[in-house]
């Protein structure tokens, strides 16, 4: 170890949403000495800030208020006012509204490319290392602290290491970590799409023969454009990624119908392979995993992002009471705390997202029927879309702090 290594607190390593969100929201609670180590800054090749959205349920709204963070993201957001569900060519339909007291939306839409722009520029501001752009090069456990060689040469040490360096974790591969796949043969097509008339804050998930499709509301294009989100099989996806542009809106109007309207252009189109990746034990020695390095999920329920938050939110409030008494951030006892504290939401989601792909992306009769039985009864009973709606809020687990 070179004598000149410098010691912090804390080190995120990932500059992506989920890492930039801890940073900040740590730095707002804390005077921690914190870095935070990002590959690149926020352009169109950008791999967390690219032209994806993502749905914001309203709990993490809330829990961004609590940060004083929200601010610097509300301009770029379009609220969710209702969601529709409904099987394509079968019976099965559903309208959640959020006009319950207290309820503004079900959520936000956030263009992850915009909200890229607004977090740099608030960590270059902030009171934080921010080391962009560089990549971690080698990593060494010791006792006290975890130490990183940049690939600039840099060198620091960590009392606690915080893993947002998404699905491929070069720390996680650097230290050996188990990570279980769970392939579902499933790729996802990401575009925006203009509409001829406003979205009024309306979301869409509909079950085609495909797979299951999301539009989302926007809040560029004068509210009439929305997110799209398209999940179907690997051929299918490079089939229609290679059409041309009205093509591609013929097949798309043709799948989800025109309760949104008439499809008008398509952005450039993007595929992800949709493999969902967990961490059984998203802990090892003075180092902590959040997001999606963490684990990664299907978009079928826009719950990835939204569990990610949680991730920080949990950190946060096991770490600020540590930091702000001079304790030792990456000590065995905090980061079993963190463990303990995420675990029971954690298997909860994966367990329901898992349970919604295999239910909702299979066209075998007896699913069929019951999915489509179950959306009626949502239809017919209100009663029945109260746990709905309140899993749709978010954040079904309070933090320690909050």
């Amino acid at each position: 170890m070179k004598q000149d290594a410098e010691l912090w607190d804390l080190v995120i390593v990932g500059g992506g949403m989920t890492g930039a969100l801890l940073a900040l929201a740590l730095r707002s609670l804390t005077s921690a000495k914190i870095a935070l180590i990002e590959a690149q800054a926020v352009s169109a090749d950008h791999p967390g800030f690219d032209a994806r959205s993502i749905a914001l349920a309203q709990g993490s709204v809330e829990q961004l208020k609590r940060w004083q963070l929200w601010p610097l993201l509300a301009p770029l957001t379009s609220p969710i006012n209702t969601i529709h569900v409904s099987d394509r060519g079968n019976f099965g339909m559903t309208t959640l509204e959020a006009k319950a007291p207290g309820i503004a939306a079900f959520g936000q839409v956030l263009g992850l490319e915009d909200a890229g722009r607004q977090l740099q520029q608030a960590l270059v501001q902030a009171d934080i290392d921010f080391v962009c752009p560089d990549t971690v090069a080698q990593l060494s456990t010791h006792a006290d602290y975890q130490q990183l060689t940049l690939s600039s040469g840099r060198q620091l040490r960590s009392r606690l290491l915080v893993a947002a360096d998404g699905a491929q974790s070069f720390v996680r591969q650097c230290l050996g970590l188990e990570q279980q796949l769970t392939d579902f043969n499933q790729s996802a097509i990401i575009a925006n799409i203009s509409l001829d008339r406003p979205h009024q804050g309306q979301a869409f998930e509909r079950f085609t023969a495909q797979g299951p499709l999301a539009l989302l509301p926007m809040a560029k294009g004068n509210g009439k454009c929305m997110s799209l989100v398209w999940a179907m099989s690997p051929a299918q996806q490079a089939e229609y990624l290679n059409l041309a542009d009205t093509k591609f809106l013929a097949v798309l109007q043709a799948a989800f119908g025109y309760r949104a309207g008439a499809f008008t252009r398509v952005s450039q189109r993007h595929g992800y392979p949709l493999i969902m990746s967990v961490m059984p034990r998203p802990i090892y020695h003075r180092c902590v995993f959040v997001g999606n390095a963490a684990q990664t999920l299907h978009p079928i329920a826009g719950q990835g992002f939204n569990l990610g938050l949680r991730d920080i939110a949990g950190l946060v409030s096991v770490l600020t009471p540590v930091l702000n008494a001079g304790g030792d951030a990456g000590s065995a006892a905090l980061t079993h705390d963190y463990l303990a504290a995420r675990t029971q939401d954690r298997q909860a989601t994966l367990l329901a997202i898992e349970t919604l792909v295999r239910g909702f992306s299979n066209q075998d009769w007896p699913l069929v029927l019951g999915r489509n039985i179950g959306l009626r009864l949502l239809s017919w009973c209100p009663p029945l879309k109260r746990p709905v709606v309140a899993s749709a809020l978010g954040w079904p687990q309070p933090t320690a702090a909050h």
